[in-house]
């Protein structure tokens, strides 16, 4: 989880909402990336779905069964739904988000009534993700 925290620093840097993920294989690192929405314009470049991506160029499929997505915020339901379709194992978050989360705060995607359940553990790190985000988006609504 430090390994996306790191990743969620760099997006704060940017000026980016302050989301990191990173993909684990067998107890290596095969993709990290950060939110880059903003600077891409691109409302589908959150950090899971910029992950997954990499991922799959690493593994040369699109099929991640095997892998562990940790991110600093709960997934949204396009990522979680991205992370459905491409069969991760395990979803690692720390901050929930009662919002928008879609692996159990607003809904659950990944509870198999889609298509495979993904194992999903949150809290990681939660303050240390949640501190980041708050410190963010302070920073936005003091402009």
């Amino acid at each position: 989880m430090q390994a996306a925290l790191n990743e969620a620093q760099l997006a704060f840097a940017m000026d980016e909402v302050p989301v990191g993920a990173v993909i684990e294989y067998k107890g290596e690192i095969i993709a990290a990336a950060h939110n880059l929405v903003e600077s891409t314009q691109d409302a589908m470049a959150h950090a899971e779905i910029l992950a997954m991506r990499e991922a799959s160029r690493r593994m040369e499929s699109w099929r991640l069964q095997d892998c562990t997505l940790y991110v600093t915020l709960e997934p949204c339901a396009m990522c979680a739904g991205a992370a459905v379709n491409c069969r991760l194992k395990r979803i690692v978050f720390g901050a929930f988000d009662e919002k928008y989360g879609a692996c159990g705060s607003a809904i659950d995607l990944t509870d198999g009534l889609l298509a495979n359940r993904i194992e999903v553990i949150g809290s990681v790190m939660e303050a240390e993700c949640s501190k980041l985000l708050s410190e963010y988006f302070k920073k936005k609504r003091g402009k």
